[in-house]
């Protein structure tokens, strides 16, 4: 179904902001936010964080090998 209303030039301009930072079209960053509940304040700060993330990892600042064996060991069956 398509479907057609009209928006503020703000809500817009987020919109499409958000569909450029991700390489999705504007109508899949409102169908996201329309069939499971993430909204654009969602959808912004989770990609911000993912974003953030991906920067910390390029700097290297990132987990210790130590580190990410004591969380494995964690988990592991034994």
């Amino acid at each position: 179904m398509e479907a057609a209303t009209p928006i503020s030039a703000e809500l817009k301009k987020r919109v499409d902001a958000l569909a450029a930072r991700t390489g999705r079209l504007a109508a899949e960053v409102v169908a996201d936010a329309l069939e499971h509940g993430h909204s654009l304040e969602w959808q912004e700060h989770f990609i911000a964080r993912v974003e953030a993330g991906i920067a910390a990892a390029d700097r290297g600042d990132f987990a210790a090998p130590q580190d990410i064996e004591r969380v494995l060991d964690k988990y592991r069956p034994r």
